[in-house]
This record gives structure tokens, C-alpha cells and sequence, in this order.
């Protein structure tokens, strides 16, 4: 059929003369490939955009100091002010397509041993902090920005997810504590889905075809939340039982990414909550699935892949964001921008500071101890004044946010400043506060000393080469076919260079003492994992039934 058309055919002023002689299917058809071939083009100009970006701070020596991230939201931003639009964000694009992998990722990669210990604090910010975050901006822009309280709140309940994707990044590359990565993470993960929860109970009020009851309300966020993490559950331990089956590294991470997809939409289809579903699955999979059902090699090639696929949504997301702004849109709206900016960072800095202190409290008061005693002993897991300005300072919004605007009924009044609100205030904690986190963590002292780690850990790797391959002069002395003067001298090039290595290290150790903790803490990580992975073996051969608890961890802790 396409072969009746002519290259020209799309040109409106000939669809007269088509229509004339194309059945009606025929001009379907037509149309259909023709929005296909217009997509396809749109999207590898965004991934072209989005990888030029990445190009950026090889080129120039100062944007480096910029996170990848952010950096794609400024020239999203510079596009949209020359008015160029590459593809426009539909609620449906991001919860469905590019949600599930950015979440299935960060659940993949968090340990259950880190996020155990601090299940309280973590489930504190994800559920009371997203209801005083709802209550604060909804009061916020009801008392002084004029706007409704009803819409105040939805408003409130699309701003109530952070998205602090460039922050974790950030921290990784400065070597920031694991501890504050674990709860702001741990956080972003579940409040996700709570914020999502807490919208769909709101977005009815202002149409008029619900009203708030709090028994109700209580039992529909029980059952949201109970479906994705029963699905969740059955879904990651399914696909953990069934990958002990076989070994076909591609085979079993196609089965992750259908187990990220599949559990959102079957989730969301029950009418749970399929954010928590698809943390669920991812938890279990990265944290119990690929010890029992994966080898290392395979459990590397997973990893990689959702590290190369979180890499690519994340460059498509924040570059759209930026690429959607609409400037004039926005200065119509800084009043209630101003407004939900101000109540944002308060309410943020209400639920953090409060919320954390009342767990300091908590856990102190179980074990005996006040707060000086804690902190000069170093007993207790409380989380310290500079760690809580942190989560505080580093709760940006991004793309769930926009997502929940986005999916507000077009059939409500205010639709459209409601979208500007958000989309205002995304951009502020993204180009405001995500920018200014590296100062904040120098002015706190709280910068780590990961170049050192780095440098450490490379003349470690470096010697254990050198002993391997002396290793293998050794097995080879003796061949005839080698010269034993080049043999020697060989030998001797070696012995030499891991010399130099162990003086090295030993320069370092006596330099920097940390490292001499950052080694033990290096070798209890291999201890534990090779305990892990032995029961693995077990659980896999038949001989275990299920994977053993942790001995070393309880001994080690008690040491």
C-alpha cells in the first residue's frame, strides 16, 4: 500500500487527491507508519542530545563540576527558551515506561543488611514525612497564595516524592558515608510509592466525586500498599526459584526486565501500588534472587545492564524536564511558585529534623542512653545534626512529580497552574539545590576521602597482579625454551615492582591510619560474601532448602 504513495504524500495539501484513491484502512495504515517514523526520529534526536551531553565535560574542563544530571536539565532549559521542543511528557510515558527501571536499579543495587538497620528511620520519612510534606504545602499555598486547599493538596501530594538521583550520584563520586546514601535512597524508594498512593486518594476531593474519610482511607493505603508488595514478593521469589533452574546469563536478565515491567503493570492492573511492587521485586532479586539463582559472572552482567539502562532513561528524563518548561507559563505563576518553594523547604526541614530527632530518642531511650552519651560513644545509629541537613538540603523533586502534575483531569479548574507550580518548583530544587549539595557537604566537613580509597585500592590490585604473575614465573622455571638470564632478569622486574608497591602501601597506612579501617572493613566484606555465596551454592546443588542467615555478621558486630 505505502508504495502507492508518493514521498510527498504527507504534504496536507495532497491528503484531498489520497483520500480519493485509498480505502479507508489504507489511509490508517498510512498514518499509522507515518507517526511510527516520526517517533523513531524524535527519539534518537533526543538520545543524540542527551549523549552530546555526556561528551560535555570531556570537552570542558568546568562543566565537570556539574552533575550529569543536572546538566541535562540546563540544556533542556536552553532548548525550551529557543522555543525547541523534542517530545512532549505524558504522565503515561513516564510511570509506565521509565519508572520501572529507574526503580527496579536503585532497588537492585541497595543492600538488605544496610536497609534492615535502618527500616525505621527510612519508613519515618517515607510515610509520616510524605504526610507532613502533603499538610504543609497544601496550608502553604491555601494560606498565601490564595489557592483552594483542596488543589493545595494535590499540589502538595505531587511534591511530596524526591527524586534525589543527581545527589546519590554526587555522593558516590565524593565518597560520602554509606549511611546517608542508605536513607536517602531508602527514602526516595518508598515515599515514591506513598506520594503515588497519597495523590490517587486526593486527585477525587476537588472533582467532587470523593470525599475524605479517614477509616476508608486507612484501609485503601493498606490494600495499595499490601498488593505491590504481595505481587512484589511472589514475583521476586518466583523468578529467584525458577533462574536456580538453568545458567544462561541473557536468559535471566531478560527475566529482570520483564520482572520490573511486568510486576508494575499487573500490580497497578489489581489496583495496588505498582511503585511498591516493582521496589519489592527489585529488593528481593538483588538481594536473595542473585545469590541463589546467579553466578558471579551472571550477577555482573545484570548489574551492568541495569546500570547502562538507568544511564539511558535517566539522560532521556532530565532532558525532557528541562525541555518542557514553559517560561511564560511560569512567569504568570511565581506567586504560588514562590509559595510552594517556601512551604516545600519547611515542611521538608519539619519532617527531617523532627522526624529524626524522635528516632534518636526512640533508640536511645530503648537502649539507656541521652543523645551526649550516644554521640561521644559512638553506641548508638543516631543520625547527626550534618547528616539530617543533608537529607534535608538534598530532597530534590524530578520525575515523579511532573508525572503526578501531568495526570491531574484536564476536566479540573486550575489544571494548568497546578502544573506550572510543580514544574516551578522541580526546577529549583534541581538547578538550586542540586548545584549547591557539593558546597554544602564542604562547608560540613562531610566529604569523604574517596580519591585516597581509590588510589589505595589501585596499588592493592596492582600488587596482587604482580604476585600472580610471580606466581607464574615460579610454576614455569625451568622451560628450555627460555633463556634463563631473561627468565631471571624477568623475575627480577617483578620482585622489584612489588616492592616498591608494599612500600608504597605502607607509606599510605602510616600516612593516612583510616585506610588501616577502610582495609578491615574492605576484608569483613569479603568474609561475609563469601559466606553468602557458599549457602548459595548449597541452596543451588539441592542440598539447602533456603539460603542460611548471616553467622560471620552477628559474630563480627559482636567483635
Amino acid at each position: 500500500m505505502l508504495d502507492r504513495i508518493p514521498s510527498a504524500s504527507f504534504d496536507l495539501n495532497l491528503w484531498p487527491h489520497l483520500l480519493a484513491t485509498l480505502t479507508e484502512s489504507e489511509v490508517l495504515d498510512a498514518l499509522e507508519s507515518e507517526v511510527i517514523k516520526t517517533n523513531l526520529e524524535r527519539f534518537l534526536l533526543v538520545l543524540t542530545v542527551s549523549l552530546s551531553v555526556a561528551t560535555l565535560p570531556q570537552v570542558f574542563r568546568w562543566v565537570r563540576q556539574i552533575p550529569y544530571t543536572l546538566l541535562l536539565v540546563i540544556v533542556g532549559a536552553a532548548l525550551a527558551l529557543v522555543d525547541v521542543r523534542l517530545v512532549n511528557l505524558s504522565p503515561e510515558l513516564i510511570l509506565t515506561i521509565f519508572l520501572p527501571p529507574l526503580l527496579f536499579e536503585a532497588a537492585w543495587n541497595l543492600k538488605w543488611g544496610d536497609l534492615r538497620r535502618d527500616l525505621f528511620p527510612i519508613t519515618l520519612f517515607a510515610m509520616v514525612g510524605v504526610i507532613i510534606s502533603v499538610v504543609g504545602i497544601g496550608l502553604g499555598l491555601a494560606q498565601w497564595a490564595g489557592i483552594p486547599l483542596s488543589l493545595g493538596l494535590l499540589i502538595g501530594a505531587s511534591l511530596s516524592a524526591t527524586d534525589p538521583v543527581s545527589v546519590i550520584a554526587l555522593f558516590r563520586e565524593l565518597g560520602v558515608g554509606e549511611r546517608i546514601k542508605t536513607l536517602m535512597e531508602g527514602e526516595s524508594l518508598f515515599n515514591d510509592g506513598v506520594a503515588v498512593v497519597a495523590f490517587g486518594l486526593l486527585v477525587g476531593i476537588p472533582l467532587g466525586i470523593e470525599t475524605f474519610d479517614l477509616q476508608v482511607t486507612v484501609l485503601r493505603v493498606f490494600t495499595v500498599v499490601g498488593i505491590g508488595v504481595g505481587m512484589g514478593a511472589l514475583v521476586g521469589f518466583g523468578i529467584s526459584y525458577l533462574t536456580q533452574r538453568f545458567d544462561l546469563p541473557l536468559v535471566e536478565q531478560s527475566l529482570t526486565l520483564i520482572a520490573a515491567y511486568g510486576t508494575y503493570l499487573v500490580v497497578e492492573e489489581l489496583g495496588g501500588s505498582g511503585v511498591i511492587g516493582v521496589v519489592t521485586t527489585g529488593l528481593i532479586l538483588g538481594n536473595f534472587g542473585s545469590r541463589i539463582g546467579m553466578n558471579p559472572r551472571t550477577r555482573l552482567i545484570v548489574s551492568e545492564f541495569w546500570e547502562f539502562l538507568a544511564f539511558f532513561v535517566n539522560s532521556i528524563v532530565f532532558l525532557l524536564i528541562g525541555d518542557q518548561i514553559q517560561y511564560n507559563i511560569l512567569g504568570e505563576n511565581l506567586i504560588p511558585i514562590g509559595v510552594a518553594i517556601a512551604a516545600m523547604v519547611g515542611s521538608r526541614a519539619i519532617s527531617t529534623y523532627g522526624l529524626s530527632n524522635f528516632y534518636n530518642v526512640t533508640v536511645l531511650s530503648a537502649k539507656g542512653q541521652t543523645l551526649p552519651e550516644a554521640i561521644g560513644s559512638h553506641s548508638a545509629r543516631v543520625i547527626g545534626w550534618k547528616d539530617q541537613t543533608v537529607l534535608w538540603w538534598g530532597g530534590l523533586r524530578g520525575s515523579v512529580s511532573i508525572a503526578l502534575a501531568l495526570s491531574v483531569p484536564e476536566s479540573l479548574p486550575g489544571r494548568e497552574a497546578i502544573i506550572a507550580t510543580v514544574f516551578g518548583v522541580v526546577l529549583f530544587t534541581l538547578l538550586v539545590q542540586g548545584l549547591t549539595v557539593k558546597p554544602l557537604l564542604v562547608s560540613l566537613g562531610l566529604l569523604g576521602d574517596q580519591p585516597l580509597k581509590q588510589e589505595y585500592t589501585e596499588k592493592l590490585a596492582r600488587r596482587a597482579a604482580l604476585q600472580r604473575v610471580l606466581e607464574h614465573l615460579i610454576q614455569i622455571d625451568g622451560r628450555v625454551e627460555v633463556e634463563a638470564d631473561f627468565y631471571q632478569y624477568q623475575k627480577a622486574l617483578v620482585e622489584g615492582g612489588i616492592r616498591d608497591l608494599e612500600e608504597e602501601i605502607s607509606s599510605l597506612q602510616s600516612q593516612h591510619p583510616q585506610l588501616k579501617n577502610f582495609a578491615a572493613e574492605q576484608l569483613r566484606e569479603e568474609l561475609l560474601s563469601i559466606e553468602a555465596d557458599t549457602y548459595a551454592e548449597y541452596v543451588r546443588s539441592g542440598q539447602l532448602n533456603q539460603e542460611l542467615a548471616p553467622f560471620l555478621q552477628e559474630v563480627l558486630r559482636q567483635a
